[in-house]
């Protein structure tokens, strides 16, 4: 299980509902350059920029430099990491411990 540092950080980049339609948007493709998600939002360049920094910096978005258009991909494996942490901390709360 990660730190409770990372999955706070993570829990925290997802308390946004745009970066959550971010991830869906990201989800939908392997990966997509910054002008193709601020296309599909009614968001500025910088809005979404931003956005997709605290995803990358969450470690739930991956940031890959391609010569002139920097790609963006979901970190699928961290988000894994976040339901099981999730799960995790629902069961011990829950169990009655």
């Amino acid at each position: 299980m990660p730190d409770s540092r990372v999955v706070a950080a993570r829990f925290a980049a997802l308390s946004h509902p745009a970066r959550i339609e971010i991830l869906k948007h990201l989800s939908a493709s392997n990966s997509c350059c910054c002008r193709e998600v601020v296309d599909h939002f009614d968001l500025a360049q910088s809005t979404i920029s931003q956005h997709l920094k605290i995803l990358v910096e969450a470690g739930l978005v991956r940031f890959e430099p391609d010569c002139q258009r920097s790609r963006y991909a979901v970190n699928r494996a961290a988000l894994t990491d976040v339901s099981a942490s999730l799960g995790a901390l629902i069961n011990s709360c829950c169990s009655g411990r």
